[in-house]
């Protein structure tokens, strides 16, 4: 298994996670659910009406955090808006409940993947193992 993958897995099994963002100098955090692999790129979807994107935009260094059977992954990494409509459709096609609020080219739909990610895998009982994609 890939370093991306395993990382998408644990994301995946530990059902939400979440995402850090800034805000001028303020820290901000939300829950995500959305995780998929696409061309080989981590990815996650949410609007562009949202502050989460607006953050993005204005500074894309993010976080990601998620803790599942006792241990904890922290993703530090650049969100890369992707305006494609194959990536937005793919993501919309692994999470076919979203399709009631997105569409693919609806102007509102964005996804984004993970650049220069450094994935770390921790637990109270192991030391930590560090990951890059």
């Amino acid at each position: 298994m890939s370093n991306i993958e395993r990382v998408c897995e644990f994301l995946k099994e530990a059902g939400t996670y979440y995402l850090a963002t800034v805000e001028g100098d303020q820290p901000r955090v939300r829950p995500f659910g959305t995780v998929h692999i696409f061309e080989g790129k981590l990815y996650f979807q949410t609007g562009l009406v949202k502050d989460v994107a607006k953050q993005m935009a204005a500074n894309p260094k993010v976080e990601i955090c998620a803790f599942h059977k006792g241990q904890w992954l922290r993703i530090a990494a650049e969100a890369v808006y992707d305006e494609r409509i194959e990536a937005q459709t793919s993501m919309l096609d692994a999470y076919p409940s979203l399709q009631n609020m997105y569409k693919a080219g609806d102007g509102n739909t964005a996804v984004y993947w993970l650049k220069n990610a450094k994935a770390t895998f921790s637990s109270f009982t192991a030391a930590p193992e560090t990951v890059e994609f």
